[in-house]
């Protein structure tokens, strides 16, 4: 089952940086991890991830007493859903605005231009 609208809350993409981190992960895990940032409850963690699940971007399986949660898409794949839904409903769909205003904001480094350029010659 692929998720329907493939933006994560920020919190959402939170866990999922984790559990992408770990591929495999449970409810405590994540809770330890969040907890090393800022005070979270254990609950807040457990109903996130449930609903991560529930949306189709976790899976669960039982090992013992506990779920043991990993991703049901590949980070990559949902980094794109998420660009493209992002391009789609800012930029009308032309990733060229968003990649003008990143080089005229100076929000791309030097280095990251000249990979994008060696990049673009490769595809040519």
């Amino acid at each position: 089952m692929r998720p329907k609208h493939a933006t994560l809350t920020p919190q959402e993409l939170e866990i999922m940086k984790l559990v992408w981190q770990r591929e495999n992960a449970t409810v405590r895990d994540i809770y330890e991890a969040l907890l090393e940032k800022r005070k979270i409850a254990y609950t807040t963690v457990m109903t996130m991830m449930k609903i991560l699940e529930t949306k189709g971007y976790l899976k669960k399986r039982r090992l013992d007493r506990a779920f043991v949660y990993r991703p049901a898409h590949p980070k990559s794949q949902i980094i794109s859903g998420m660009l493209r839904e992002f391009i789609d409903r800012v930029f009308n769909g032309s990733a060229e605005p968003l990649l003008v205003h990143l080089v005229q904001s100076r929000q791309i480094r030097e280095k990251d231009l000249e990979k994008i350029v060696r990049m673009i010659e490769e595809i040519k």
